[in-house]
Parts: structure tokens; sequence; C-alpha cells
């Protein structure tokens, strides 16, 4: 064996050893590396793999896909005073940083040649996933003149989601499954008020919501439902819900009591000279207040008679209400459907353009994912109409212009039955709800 390639070997061995001492852990871990994430076959077999892959591709894949330029042609070549226009004679790949391991994969920096921007390396994101053999290649630029190579060498959304016991999270923010970065995939409704979920059936919405349920189940938050199926998904939290509708007519009445405890909210905070109830003093603030709809076109359906239209346009107004009025004042809306579009009832689409925070799970047709991501990304889109029926409970989600793949956890009957064993917060709303 020839000497080099031992001392290679042993050098290998001695980073493994060393990575893996607890003494590095801590400074590690304050940079956002978990080691203990880190399985031995990724460290022996995967990370070196991918790194030499990487590297041994990186001169030709640039010059295939467009990301190489020349610096200075060969004059000997091509003359003195002759240009050529077309590709470069002499390509220069850009600079590429050592591959960083992360829990998943590899992060990589590219400085930008001058006159480059990101768009040609965001085109060839596919052409990366299949040079390098990996599941997923995302590319970011953080900052002017360089971009981010986030590689993930295997799907980290296959198999099932490690159920999580009763987190400790901020208020209003909820562990509900995992991101494809590996990281918790957390619902943080101080920063995101309002969300929307949608997907076909049987594609993880009702986990979702039952994710959601139990996450916030522990935390001084109340929760109130709108199930129009009769109550027999929300129905199954019973005593943790401070009210529950099961038809149209108590959804409007549920949420007209909405609207009320908005408006007496509003006072307070009008009183005390403050601009939302976050402002206030923490033994004066109202109790948060979380309002999960399943299934909103049940709201919106009509039997062509008069009292059912006006029950219809009368729901379409008052959620309209508390999404744009609830931010501010502690009020949160939640809201689930198949579909959500101008098609299923009146202010649908005034609706959806309050809710920022978007999950599209499998769906039937490109025109429901349309609804949901469309105007986030396209890209978010086709990921969203790639979900097979095989996956489910994962979904796209996006907030804030940011999109990523997700995986929410199954919660099981006996989850369900400890939530709804779980009271509610006393006195949650400032004015008597409408039963």
């Amino acid at each position: 064996m020839p000497a080099s390639l031992v001392v290679w070997i042993l050098s290998a061995l001695l980073l493994v050893g060393v990575m893996t001492q607890r003494w590095w852990e801590p400074r590690l871990e304050a940079r956002g590396v978990v080691l203990r994430r880190w399985p031995w076959r990724w460290w022996l077999v995967g990370y070196p793999g991918t790194t030499w892959r990487i590297w041994s591709t990186w001169r030709r894949l640039a010059y295939l896909n467009g990301l190489s330029v020349s610096m200075r042609p060969d004059r000997r070549v091509i003359g003195r005073d002759l240009v050529v226009q077309g590709q470069a004679l002499r390509p220069k790949p850009p600079r590429l940083s050592l591959p960083v391991p992360t829990a998943t994969g590899v992060t990589l920096r590219v400085l930008l040649h001058p006159g480059q921007t990101p768009g040609p390396y965001f085109s060839a994101a596919r052409a990366m996933e299949h040079a390098w053999h990996v599941h997923r290649v995302r590319v970011t630029s953080p900052r002017r003149g360089q971009v981010v190579i986030h590689v993930t060498a295997l799907d980290p959304l296959t198999g099932d989601v490690p159920s999580v016991r009763w987190p400790a999270h901020a208020l209003l923010s909820a562990d509900v499954g995992r991101i494809e970065d590996g990281e918790p995939w957390l619902i943080d409704l101080r920063r995101v008020p309002h969300w929307l979920i949608t997907g076909a059936t049987q594609s993880g919405k009702s986990s979702l919501l039952a994710s959601l349920v139990l996450a916030l189940a522990r935390q001084p938050v109340a929760l109130v439902g709108i199930d129009c199926k009769g109550g027999m998904e929300l129905g199954l939290f019973g005593g943790r819900l401070s009210a529950l509708a099961i038809d149209r007519k108590q959804a409007v009445g549920l949420l007209s009591g909405v609207v009320e405890e908005i408006q007496e909210r509003i006072r307070v905070c009008r009183e005390a000279g403050k601009r939302s109830v976050w402002d206030l003093p923490e033994d004066e603030r109202p109790v948060p207040l979380v309002v999960i709809v399943d299934e909103l076109a049940e709201l919106y359906l009509t039997d062509g008679s008069r009292e059912s239209k006006d029950e219809a346009e009368r729901c379409g107004t008052l959620l309209l209400r508390v999404a744009q009025l609830g931010a501010a004042l502690g009020v949160h809306l939640v809201i689930a459907g198949q579909r959500v579009g101008s098609d299923i009832g009146p202010r649908v689409t005034a609706l959806r353009a309050q809710l920022g925070g978007r999950v599209a799970h499998r769906a039937h047709d490109e025109a429901s994912a349309e609804m949901t991501l469309g105007d986030i990304n396209p890209d978010a889109v086709i990921t969203a109409q790639n979900i097979t029926e095989d996956e489910q409970g994962v979904a796209v989600v996006a907030m804030g212009g940011r999109w990523m793949r997700a995986r929410s956890r199954l919660v099981t009957t006996g989850d369900a039955a400890e939530i709804a064993r779980t009271d509610p917060p006393v006195n949650p709303f400032l004015t008597s709800p409408t039963p």
C-alpha cells in the first residue's frame, strides 16, 4: 500500500475521532452544526464520496452550464485583433469553497466572477443533482457576489417523523414535524399570524392540524374550531377547545363572537395607548386565540336558498375581518381546504391574500397548487405537484418569499385522547363567546 494512501486514511480516521469528541460539540453547535445527528455511515462514506464527486465534476459542470468565464483569451490562438463571440476558449470555473457538512448533506459557497448573476446557478441546480448523485440541490444568494449551494444527500422526509412530547417552545410556536434539512418544522404564529393549508383527501391536512393542536395544547392559548363536517376531525380534541362549531349556523355565531372579541381587544389597547396586545403588561394581556377551520368550502356551499346564501356571505365577511384585524390583537387564523379559490365563494381570494403562511400538500390538479403557492414561487408549485400518494404528510411550506419541503408527524389516537383531556385556559375571552 502506498505511503501517501496510508497517511490519507490515518488522517481521515483521526479527523473523525477528533470531530466526534464531546469538547467540540458546544463550539460547533453555536455555529449551527450538530454532530449528534450525523450517522457514522454519512461520516465514513457519504461525506467523502459526495465531496469527491463535487470536486471532480465542478470544472466540467461549470463549463457545460455556462458558469465559467474567460478572463484572458489566448492571443496565440485567436490572434491579436480577432474577436470571437460565444463560449470562452479558456474557461475559468468559479471558485468553490470546501464542502461544509450539515445534518443531511453539505453546504458550499461560490464566489461569482465580476459581471455574473445568480440566475445561471439557479438554472443549474438540476444538473448538479444528477452530477453529484444527491437527492436535492438548492441555490440561494444571501449576499452580493456569492451564492450558497445547499446539497441534501438523502431525503430526510422519508420514514416516520419522530414524535416530540410537549416540546418547550416560545408562546404560539408549534413544532409540527420536520423540514427537508432535518430541522424541526416550527409554525410560529407570532411571526406569521395566519396560515392556509391545502391538499387533496388523504394528503395530510388533518394530520398537520392535529400536530398543531398537539403542540399548542399545553400552552396558555385558546383554541376554537370550525368543522362543518359534523365535528368529525376537530371534535376528537374534545374539552381542549374553548368552542367548536359543527355546522355553518354555529360557525356564524362563533365567528361573530370572535369579531366581538377583536373589537373589545381594540378598545383595551386604545385605552392603554398601545398598538398591539403584545405591548400590554403580561398580567393584563388577553389570552391568544387561534381559530382553526377544517374544510373551508363547507362554509361557502349553498343549496340555492336565500338563507343559505346569506349564511355563506356572512361567513366570508367575518373570516375576512378576523384575518384583517386579528394579527396585532392575538387572534390567529389557520384555514384548511382542498381548494381555496374564487370558484368556491365570494371574498375567498381576498381572504387568501391575508394568509401569509402557505402549506400545500399533494393536489389533484395544477390549479389547486397554483392557488396556494403561485404568488410565492413558480418552482414551489412544480415541487408540490411532484408529491406522490405514497408521501402522506409531505408538503411544500412557503412564507415570506421562501419555500421548502416538510413533513408533519402522525398524531395517534392516544395523542388525540391526551389532547382532549387537557383543559383550556380559564376565561380566554374578554367578551362572552357565542355558544
